[in-house]
């Protein structure tokens, strides 16, 4: 008997956020999410002795055991990307320059840097010529902050309201031999050190009220889906760059 089970949803892009934060309190430790004609499929793997808790908080979605060799399929569902000279993949993948490699294990991420989100951030960052110090707002996973350390912005901070994705991401930034500085805080209540430039791939919302926060020179966010952009008082919209439905834009302040 399997002990081991694949559980899927699909939903509608204009409701994904609201999965995806149901996800993030059922798996920290990481779950699966792809693009489909319909919409996303977000999924996890659960044991037998939780599977009954999960599709209690996940009515209609679809069940399946996991058979032998699941571990290989895992594996494959985690591709290595690269984006501007940037490698971004998993640990049992061999990047041709280390150096500009990004090493996330994705058993323990919040995002290991194939989602378009943060391909479009790393997009943007590697496009700035001003450089300098670097706060990743919501650091997650910390891929973005080890890959603007990458292309040589620093010193790099990291914060978010989570302990667990700051225990991340200085695990993450220690095993890729990055320097950052992170620490638990509520970007959306809690002053923000002055930096920069800022980066936030979070929530539409969010992203609005970190804006009027900010004490930057320039800011990237990216967390919703194209058509879509923050409101962004005090800031000129520079650009915005589109990924597979996702969005992402790059602000400075006006001389």
């Amino acid at each position: 008997m399997t002990s081991l089970w694949h559980v899927t949803v699909r939903t509608p892009r204009e409701r994904a956020e609201e999965l995806r934060a149901l996800f993030v309190a059922l798996a920290p430790q990481g779950f699966e999410e792809r693009d489909v004609e319909d919409g996303l499929e977000l999924a996890v793997y659960v044991d037998t002795d939780t599977l009954d808790g999960v599709r209690a908080r996940l009515p209609g979605a679809t069940v399946e055991p996991v058979e032998e060799g699941w571990e290989d399929a895992w594996r494959a569902f985690h591709r290595p990307v690269e984006v501007a000279g940037i490698w971004l993949g998993p640990p049992w993948e061999t990047p041709a320059d280390p150096s500009r490699a990004v090493v996330i294990d994705p058993g323990r991420a919040f995002g290991t840097g194939a989602h378009p989100t943060t391909r479009l951030c790393v997009e943007l960052l590697a496009g700035l010529e001003c450089g300098g110090s670097l706060l990743d707002v919501g650091c997650g996973s910390g891929v973005l902050a080890i890959a603007a350390a990458r292309l040589g912005f620093g010193p790099v901070t990291c914060i978010d309201a989570d302990p667990v994705a700051v225990e991340t991401t200085v695990a993450n930034a220690r095993a890729n031999g990055i320097t950052v500085e992170a620490r638990v805080l509520d970007a959306l209540d809690e002053p923000l050190p002055a930096t920069d430039v800022a980066v936030a791939n979070v929530l539409l919302g969010p992203v609005e009220t970190i804006l009027t926060r900010l004490d930057a020179r320039e800011a990237i966010t990216s967390g919703y889906l194209e058509g879509e952009r923050p409101a962004h008082p005090g800031w000129a919209h520079a650009e915005t760059a589109l990924l597979d439905g996702w969005a992402a834009d790059r602000f400075r302040r006006p001389r």
